[in-house]
């Protein structure tokens, strides 16, 4: 009968695995110990390998999960965006899978060769610098391309700082959008930033320091100054801070000090009674005559225009029938 691991996967010897990053060519794992095995067979009949999302501490490495401790033992190989970052965390919990690199600048050559590796029947662990990976990182290149070759891809859930800030800010958790960090290109950039401006849903966006003070300008003037904003920092660290104010009070609080480590924005989406208040401003705009001849002019009978009047200016349908008498 075959060995199981605790996931119930059935376990299989560990193929041999050349690094293309050393250029050497030697395999890498091929010393016999035990591997989880969650793919289908490939073409020649073997059991091709698997991607596991494997997440790793954003700041307190009490967060890492057994799951992804026993996970990154037992893979063939793990792909790090920076090896010498990962090699901290797997040392520090006597990991000895090798690694290799995968990053923004490699990552379109490099997945094509994890997929062709996993193909052969090797399995990967994918880990980011921090948190979970395929979050405004080069995973989800990897996790396309496994995908379009019929790779199993499996999430051991985690740490995400999107998450974890957004559950410490106090707004609205029901609906939220994620915006990563903004686009440099300054079109692009505006563009976001102008469809944001209608967001009703709490939005949650990335933000170096050297960049923090400019944001929070561009946010002010497209959100306006009294929205709602946490700015997150050294979550999960022993200095965690969320700072509360609207978008005009943080401002001022960081023009006075220096922003320090990697923020997380959590910013209040438009409330649906400002829309409805804008709304109801843009019809006032147009004379209470000129707003019934609208819906008439579309075939709207007198009594149904006069009740759609009434709903857009948030008045009475009695309201409008007595001013329409009186002009």
């Amino acid at each position: 009968m075959d060995e199981l691991s605790k996931d119930g996967y059935k376990l299989r010897e560990k193929p041999s695995v050349s690094d293309p990053d050393k250029g050497d060519g030697k395999g890498l794992g091929g010393s016999g110990e035990k591997g989880t095995e969650c793919g289908t067979k490939n073409v020649t009949g073997k059991t091709a390998g698997c991607l596991y999302l494997c997440a790793t501490p954003i700041g307190n490495l009490e967060d890492i999960t057994l799951r992804v401790l026993r996970t990154l033992k037992e893979v063939d190989l793990i792909a790090a965006e920076d090896t010498r970052n990962s090699l901290r965390l797997l040392n520090h919990f006597d990991i000895r899978t090798p690694l290799t690199s995968y990053h923004e600048y490699n990552k379109y050559e490099k997945a094509r060769y994890l997929v062709g590796q996993m193909q052969q029947g090797v399995d990967v662990a994918l880990v980011t610098d921090a948190g979970t990976p395929g979050i405004s990182d080069p995973g989800e290149e990897l996790v396309r391309q496994c995908y379009e070759a019929g790779i199993h891809v499996t999430s051991l859930p985690g740490p995400a700082a999107c998450v974890t800030a957004l559950t410490v800010s106090g707004l609205s958790t029901r609906r939220f959008c994620f915006e990563a960090f903004l686009p440099h290109n300054k079109k692009e950039r505006q563009w976001i930033l102008e469809e944001l401006k209608e967001e009703t849903r709490t939005i949650v966006i990335y933000e170096a320091p050297h960049h923090l003070v400019e944001t929070l300008k561009e946010l002010g003037q497209v959100l306006g100054g009294e929205r709602q904003i946490r700015l997150c920092r050294e979550l999960t660290k022993r200095y965690e801070e969320v700072y509360a104010n609207t978008i005009a009070g943080a401002l001022e609080y960081y023009e006075s000090r220096e922003p320090r480590g990697e923020y997380v924005l959590v910013i209040e989406g438009r409330s649906m009674e400002e829309i409805r208040q804008d709304q109801q401003r843009s019809w006032e705009a147009m004379s209470l005559k000129e707003h019934m001849e609208l819906y008439l002019s579309q075939g709207v009978d007198r009594k149904e225009a006069m009740k759609l009047v009434a709903r857009d200016r948030g008045v009475r349908k009695r309201d409008v029938y007595r001013e329409l008498n009186v002009e």
